[in-house]
Protein backbone atom coordinates (compact mmCIF):
# COMPACT_ATOMS: atom_id res chain seq x y z
CA UNK A 1 0.00 0.00 0.00
CA UNK A 2 1.74 3.80 -1.33
CA UNK A 3 0.37 6.57 0.83
CA UNK A 4 0.06 9.91 -0.63
CA UNK A 5 -0.16 13.30 0.82
CA UNK A 6 -1.36 16.58 -0.89
CA UNK A 7 -0.40 19.68 1.99
CA UNK A 8 0.59 22.97 2.11
CA UNK A 9 0.89 25.26 4.74
CA UNK A 10 -0.53 27.76 2.99
CA UNK A 11 -4.32 27.14 2.61
CA UNK A 12 -6.21 28.46 -1.03
CA UNK A 13 -3.96 27.03 -2.98
CA UNK A 14 -6.09 24.68 -4.88
CA UNK A 15 -4.61 21.51 -2.72
CA UNK A 16 -8.29 19.65 -2.39
CA UNK A 17 -8.40 19.81 -5.68
CA UNK A 18 -5.46 18.37 -6.55
CA UNK A 19 -5.99 15.45 -4.22
CA UNK A 20 -9.52 15.03 -5.45
CA UNK A 21 -8.62 14.57 -9.25
CA UNK A 22 -5.51 12.74 -8.34
CA UNK A 23 -7.09 10.12 -6.10
CA UNK A 24 -9.98 9.56 -8.84
CA UNK A 25 -7.74 9.19 -11.70
CA UNK A 26 -5.83 6.29 -9.63
CA UNK A 27 -9.39 4.55 -9.21
CA UNK A 28 -9.72 4.74 -12.66
CA UNK A 29 -6.50 3.33 -13.34
CA UNK A 30 -7.86 0.02 -11.74
CA UNK A 31 -5.76 0.88 -8.69
CA UNK A 32 -8.13 -0.01 -5.39
CA UNK A 33 -7.65 3.92 -3.84
CA UNK A 34 -8.84 5.29 -0.52
CA UNK A 35 -9.22 9.17 -0.30
CA UNK A 36 -9.19 10.74 3.44
CA UNK A 37 -10.23 14.39 3.58
CA UNK A 38 -8.05 15.35 7.26
CA UNK A 39 -9.34 18.77 7.03
CA UNK A 40 -11.55 19.43 8.84
CA UNK A 41 -13.53 22.02 6.98
CA UNK A 42 -14.34 18.98 4.14
CA UNK A 43 -13.87 20.45 1.10
CA UNK A 44 -13.52 17.47 -0.08
CA UNK A 45 -16.74 16.17 0.27
CA UNK A 46 -17.98 19.05 -1.64
CA UNK A 47 -15.60 17.95 -5.09
CA UNK A 48 -16.92 14.53 -4.94
CA UNK A 49 -20.31 14.72 -4.09
CA UNK A 50 -21.62 17.88 -4.28
CA UNK A 51 -24.90 19.01 -2.62
CA UNK A 52 -24.97 15.41 -1.45
CA UNK A 53 -22.05 15.56 0.87
CA UNK A 54 -21.44 12.46 2.76
CA UNK A 55 -21.16 12.81 6.15
CA UNK A 56 -17.93 12.00 8.84
CA UNK A 57 -17.70 10.48 11.51
CA UNK A 58 -16.62 11.72 15.48
CA UNK A 59 -13.03 11.47 15.81
CA UNK A 60 -12.95 10.41 18.81
CA UNK A 61 -14.52 6.96 18.42
CA UNK A 62 -11.88 5.71 16.18
CA UNK A 63 -8.93 7.25 18.13
CA UNK A 64 -9.87 5.29 21.07
CA UNK A 65 -10.88 1.90 19.60
CA UNK A 66 -14.13 1.81 19.92
CA UNK A 67 -15.22 1.56 16.01
CA UNK A 68 -12.53 0.68 13.74
CA UNK A 69 -11.78 2.40 10.49
CA UNK A 70 -13.82 0.40 8.37
CA UNK A 71 -16.90 2.23 9.41
CA UNK A 72 -15.62 5.48 9.00
CA UNK A 73 -15.40 4.84 4.94
CA UNK A 74 -17.56 5.39 2.07
CA UNK A 75 -17.04 2.75 -0.37
CA UNK A 76 -16.89 2.58 -3.98
CA UNK A 77 -18.11 6.30 -4.43
CA UNK A 78 -16.61 5.92 -8.02
CA UNK A 79 -15.70 2.45 -8.96
CA UNK A 80 -12.15 1.18 -7.32
CA UNK A 81 -12.68 4.93 -4.91
CA UNK A 82 -13.37 4.75 -1.12
CA UNK A 83 -13.26 7.81 0.70
CA UNK A 84 -12.84 8.83 4.56
CA UNK A 85 -15.11 12.37 4.74
CA UNK A 86 -13.92 14.85 7.45
CA UNK A 87 -15.68 15.61 10.42
CA UNK A 88 -15.93 18.83 12.76
CA UNK A 89 -14.18 16.75 15.21
CA UNK A 90 -11.02 16.51 13.47
CA UNK A 91 -10.17 19.78 14.45
CA UNK A 92 -8.98 17.76 17.81
CA UNK A 93 -6.66 15.43 15.65
CA UNK A 94 -3.81 17.84 16.72
CA UNK A 95 -4.59 17.76 20.45
CA UNK A 96 -5.43 13.63 20.25
CA UNK A 97 -2.15 13.37 18.61
CA UNK A 98 0.20 14.97 21.37
CA UNK A 99 -0.81 12.45 23.78
CA UNK A 100 0.40 9.22 21.36
CA UNK A 101 3.88 9.41 21.61
CA UNK A 102 6.29 6.87 20.06
CA UNK A 103 4.74 5.35 17.43
CA UNK A 104 2.45 6.83 14.50
CA UNK A 105 -1.24 6.85 15.22
CA UNK A 106 -2.19 7.43 11.29
CA UNK A 107 0.15 4.69 10.27
CA UNK A 108 -1.47 2.63 12.78
CA UNK A 109 -5.15 3.17 11.65
CA UNK A 110 -4.17 2.65 7.99
CA UNK A 111 -2.16 -0.72 8.43
CA UNK A 112 -5.61 -2.56 8.61
CA UNK A 113 -6.59 -1.80 4.75
CA UNK A 114 -3.17 -2.70 3.65
CA UNK A 115 -4.61 -5.92 1.76
CA UNK A 116 -7.25 -4.04 -0.12
CA UNK A 117 -6.19 -0.78 -0.91
CA UNK A 118 -2.98 0.08 -3.20
CA UNK A 119 -3.43 3.40 -2.99
CA UNK A 120 -4.24 6.01 0.12
CA UNK A 121 -4.38 9.64 -0.84
CA UNK A 122 -4.46 11.82 2.25
CA UNK A 123 -5.89 15.66 2.01
CA UNK A 124 -4.50 17.35 4.73
CA UNK A 125 -5.26 20.78 6.78
CA UNK A 126 -2.65 24.07 6.35
CA UNK A 127 -1.05 23.58 9.52
CA UNK A 128 2.62 23.05 10.60
CA UNK A 129 1.62 20.80 13.58
CA UNK A 130 1.99 17.19 15.01
CA UNK A 131 -0.67 15.97 12.36
CA UNK A 132 1.76 17.19 9.58
CA UNK A 133 4.40 15.65 11.07
CA UNK A 134 2.80 12.69 11.42
CA UNK A 135 2.02 12.69 7.65
CA UNK A 136 5.01 13.64 6.78
CA UNK A 137 6.65 10.80 8.08
CA UNK A 138 4.43 8.35 6.53
CA UNK A 139 3.69 9.38 3.21
CA UNK A 140 6.09 7.89 0.61
CA UNK A 141 5.52 11.42 -1.18
CA UNK A 142 4.18 14.65 -0.44
CA UNK A 143 2.72 16.92 -3.08
CA UNK A 144 2.99 20.63 -2.72
CA UNK A 145 0.62 22.92 -4.57
CA UNK A 146 2.63 25.77 -4.88
CA UNK A 147 0.94 29.35 -6.40
CA UNK A 148 3.25 31.37 -8.83
CA UNK A 149 3.36 34.25 -5.90
CA UNK A 150 6.37 35.46 -3.85
CA UNK A 151 3.98 34.46 -0.65
CA UNK A 152 3.60 30.97 -1.62
CA UNK A 153 7.28 30.81 -2.53
CA UNK A 154 7.88 31.49 1.08
CA UNK A 155 5.47 28.81 2.45
CA UNK A 156 7.23 26.64 0.27
CA UNK A 157 10.78 27.50 1.84
CA UNK A 158 9.18 27.23 5.80
CA UNK A 159 7.75 24.10 4.72
CA UNK A 160 11.35 22.68 3.39
CA UNK A 161 12.75 24.36 6.81
CA UNK A 162 10.28 22.33 8.85
CA UNK A 163 11.20 19.23 7.04
CA UNK A 164 14.79 19.81 7.72
CA UNK A 165 13.98 20.58 11.35
CA UNK A 166 12.51 17.70 12.18
CA UNK A 167 14.20 15.43 9.96
CA UNK A 168 11.67 14.09 8.17
CA UNK A 169 12.83 13.60 4.62
CA UNK A 170 13.03 16.99 1.95
CA UNK A 171 13.38 14.62 -0.88
CA UNK A 172 9.94 13.13 -0.42
CA UNK A 173 8.56 16.65 -0.96
CA UNK A 174 7.16 16.91 -4.54
CA UNK A 175 6.39 20.73 -5.44
CA UNK A 176 4.04 21.44 -8.47
CA UNK A 177 2.87 24.82 -9.29
CA UNK A 178 -0.94 25.42 -8.84
CA UNK A 179 -3.99 28.48 -9.86
CA UNK A 180 -1.16 29.57 -12.46
CA UNK A 181 -2.30 32.83 -14.21
CA UNK A 182 -0.30 33.13 -17.39
CA UNK A 183 -1.77 36.39 -17.99
CA UNK A 184 0.58 37.90 -14.89
CA UNK A 185 3.57 38.96 -15.62
CA UNK A 186 5.05 37.27 -12.13
CA UNK A 187 3.15 33.77 -12.91
CA UNK A 188 5.18 33.89 -15.93
CA UNK A 189 8.44 35.33 -14.25
CA UNK A 190 8.34 32.57 -11.80
CA UNK A 191 7.24 29.38 -14.52
CA UNK A 192 10.27 30.32 -16.18
CA UNK A 193 12.70 30.11 -12.48
CA UNK A 194 11.16 26.67 -11.63
CA UNK A 195 14.29 24.60 -11.80
CA UNK A 196 16.14 27.23 -9.89
CA UNK A 197 12.96 27.53 -7.30
CA UNK A 198 12.60 23.62 -6.92
CA UNK A 199 15.47 22.11 -8.46
CA UNK A 200 13.28 19.03 -9.74
CA UNK A 201 9.75 20.18 -10.57
CA UNK A 202 6.80 18.34 -11.25
CA UNK A 203 6.09 18.62 -14.76
CA UNK A 204 2.44 19.71 -14.09
CA UNK A 205 1.15 23.52 -13.92
CA UNK A 206 -2.44 23.69 -12.86
CA UNK A 207 -3.72 26.67 -14.31
CA UNK A 208 -6.21 28.87 -12.18
CA UNK A 209 -9.72 27.91 -14.23
CA UNK A 210 -13.24 27.93 -13.66
CA UNK A 211 -13.90 24.76 -14.57
CA UNK A 212 -11.60 23.78 -10.74
CA UNK A 213 -14.08 26.26 -8.96
CA UNK A 214 -17.33 24.36 -10.83
CA UNK A 215 -16.17 21.42 -9.11
CA UNK A 216 -17.62 22.19 -5.65
CA UNK A 217 -20.87 22.84 -7.61
CA UNK A 218 -21.61 19.93 -9.24
CA UNK A 219 -19.69 17.48 -7.24
CA UNK A 220 -17.87 15.75 -9.93
CA UNK A 221 -13.73 15.49 -10.66
CA UNK A 222 -12.41 17.91 -13.47
CA UNK A 223 -12.13 14.34 -15.58
CA UNK A 224 -15.81 13.51 -15.77
CA UNK A 225 -16.73 17.45 -15.35
CA UNK A 226 -14.64 19.39 -18.06
CA UNK A 227 -12.11 16.15 -19.19
CA UNK A 228 -10.90 18.64 -22.46
CA UNK A 229 -10.03 21.68 -20.48
CA UNK A 230 -6.37 22.69 -19.81
CA UNK A 231 -6.67 22.10 -16.13
CA UNK A 232 -8.01 18.47 -16.52
CA UNK A 233 -4.97 17.92 -18.61
CA UNK A 234 -2.37 19.01 -15.91
CA UNK A 235 -4.04 16.73 -13.41
CA UNK A 236 -3.02 14.42 -15.87
CA UNK A 237 0.09 15.18 -16.18
CA UNK A 238 0.24 15.23 -12.11
CA UNK A 239 -1.01 11.71 -12.09
CA UNK A 240 1.08 10.16 -14.19
CA UNK A 241 4.23 11.83 -12.43
CA UNK A 242 2.77 10.57 -8.83
CA UNK A 243 2.36 6.93 -10.70
CA UNK A 244 5.97 6.99 -11.65
CA UNK A 245 7.06 7.91 -8.22
CA UNK A 246 5.32 5.17 -6.75
CA UNK A 247 5.82 2.53 -9.14
CA UNK A 248 8.69 3.01 -10.66
CA UNK A 249 10.18 0.22 -12.61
Amino acid sequence: MRIIAFYSPKGGVGKTAAAVNTAYLASRANINTLLWDLDPQGAASFYLAGAEVVKGRKLSKLLEGKSPIARFIHEDVYPNLDFIPAHSSFRNFDIKLEHEEGHNVLKDLLAPLSEDTSLVVLDCPPTLSRLTEQVLEMADKVYVPVVPTWLSLNSWNQLREFVKDKKLGNKKLRPFFSMVDRRKNLHREILGQAEDVFGHPMPAAVPYASAVERMGEEGQPLELLAPNTPAAAEFRKLWESARKDLWAR
